[in-house]
């Protein structure tokens, strides 16, 4: 007597198909089971990713200071071209102002010229008169013959400021180009980093993002810093409560879930800053031209303010996570990175941004780029503003700036 095997259970069928083996079914699902990675597999694919992120990140930073090399050269070029424009400028105002002030006079010079004698002799004068009217307009002639020569000088050397001008063109121009290219080829990097990322968007960036909506509704930088912190401590704490609930409803997935959520809260933006010994990258290429404490319509500088090359590559001073890049108040585009330890960087005066809130970034890697500017026409020249702030409290960035070699 032979022992049956109970029947196979039946499950609906669409009308029309025919239902799966049973063995081949427990083979798909083996072979599913052997597919998935082991957690030490899956632990070393995510040491893998994030080498790959962390040496395309130094790619850009490497591409960044490249750029930054090339816009010292566009910058001493564009310096040259204004300097000479400007003397130019003042020469021609210069040149304008004595004509302007000769002009009234240039018919009574023009007929001394040709009829001095008759000139004095039309006018009915006594002897004693007429010898001193000689006198003085001699002294005249001599006067007129010294402002026509310095009008002449003023002519000569504003022609010739603009030959040179337009001979420093072509160097500007080349070393525009090359800037070009290679921001170009960086822009390339930034674009293929930043599909990445939004196909990879984690919990810290959608804090990120809350956050910095309601810091864009603050009165003051301060209050703005105060609110971005507050945010992530709120963050922080939102997490910890949801992987608390997930444990306490033995929900494995959802607590696994809750746990990376805020394992990604917690994580440090940056290293922080310690002690003032050059441990920040300059953020752009250029120049100071307002330094920390110094005066002006405002007061004194709580930062600093750079002068570069037109259309510069400005690079985050710091490790860390930028927390906030949208316009705020008088600040126009405002970026700010988050150093960690309760330091932030603040850049504002950028035409565009690199870098989105949340987004990780390592010290001199691009996040945005200053406005161009034409250094022949004159007038008020970008800057770019750097503050430094600790708890909130602005910090003279200088001792802590590296120095460019």
């Amino acid at each position: 007597m032979h022992l049956l095997a109970p029947p196979l259970p039946k499950t609906p069928q669409a009308a029309g198909s025919r239902a799966a083996p049973w063995p081949c079914l427990l083979l798909a699902v083996l072979a599913l089971a052997a597919a998935a990675p082991t957690p030490q597999e899956a632990e070393a694919q995510l040491r893998a990713v994030q080498a790959e992120e962390q040496r395309l990140a130094a790619d850009r930073v490497a591409a960044a200071s490249r750029l930054q090399r090339l816009e010292s050269a566009t910058g001493a070029a564009a310096n040259q071209v204004a300097e000479l424009a400007r003397r130019q400028r003042e020469e021609e105002a210069r040149l304008q102002a004595r004509s302007a002030e000769l002009a009234p006079m240039l018919p009574v010079m023009e007929r001394l010229a040709l009829y001095p004698a008759e000139t004095l002799l039309a006018v009915p004068l006594p002897p004693e008169d007429a010898v001193r009217g000689l006198l003085v307009l001699g002294a005249i002639g001599r006067q007129l013959e010294a402002d026509a020569a310095s009008v002449r000088a003023s002519q000569a050397e504003a022609a010739r400021l603009r030959r040179q001008t337009e001979a420093e063109l072509p160097h500007l121009a080349a070393a525009q180009n090359e800037q070009a290219r290679a921001a170009a080829a960086l822009d390339a990097q930034l674009g293929q980093a930043r599909e990445k990322r939004h196909a990879a968007e984690d919990a810290a960036t959608e804090a990120a993002r809350r956050a910095e909506a309601e810091a864009a509704r603050a009165e003051t930088l301060r209050a703005a810093l105060a609110r971005l912190e507050a945010e992530r401590h709120a963050a922080e704490a939102r997490a910890r409560a949801e992987a608390t609930t997930a444990r306490q409803k033995l929900d494995s997935d959802a607590a696994a879930a809750a746990h990376r959520r805020q394992e990604a809260l917690a994580r440090p933006a940056g290293p922080g800053l310690g002690e003032a010994r050059g441990q920040l990258t300059a953020p752009v290429a250029g120049s100071v031209r307002r330094g920390w404490g110094d005066g002006g319509d405002s007061g004194q500088a709580n930062g600093v303010t750079y002068s570069a090359a037109p259309g510069a590559r400005v690079v985050s001073p710091c490790s860390g996570r930028v927390v906030f890049a949208s316009p705020f108040r008088s600040y126009g585009l405002l970026l700010i990175v988050d150093c960690g330890g309760g330091w932030h960087a603040v850049l504002a005066g950028l035409d565009h941004f690199d870098a989105q809130a949340g987004q990780a970034v390592r010290e001199g890697e691009p996040v945005g780029v200053m406005p161009g500017w034409d250094p022949r026409a004159g007038g008020p020249r970008p800057g770019l503003y750097l503050e430094l702030r600790k708890g909130g409290q602005p910090v003279n960035p200088g001792p802590y700036l590296r120095a460019r070699g």
